[in-house]
């Protein structure tokens, strides 16, 4: 059984590992996440979870610039 998550008030503990200048919000739950982590995953660990349990490992962001 997993713990549920803490209150969006507190933020992503990879907030702890980046400069401020990378925090920013969740695009899932608004939660100050690394915005620039995990791939360049804009979602926190609790909204990854899910998206990477369905998706996989493997799937990464792909720029649309050429």
């Amino acid at each position: 059984m997993s713990t549920p998550p803490p209150p969006v008030t507190d933020p992503d503990p990879s907030t702890f590992v980046c400069l401020g200048s990378q925090v920013g919000p969740c695009s899932g739950c608004q939660r100050k996440t690394w915005k620039y982590g995990h791939g360049g995953s804009p979602l926190c660990q609790w909204c990854a979870a899910p998206v990477l349990k369905q998706w996989g490992p493997q799937v990464r962001y792909l720029s649309t610039r050429p």
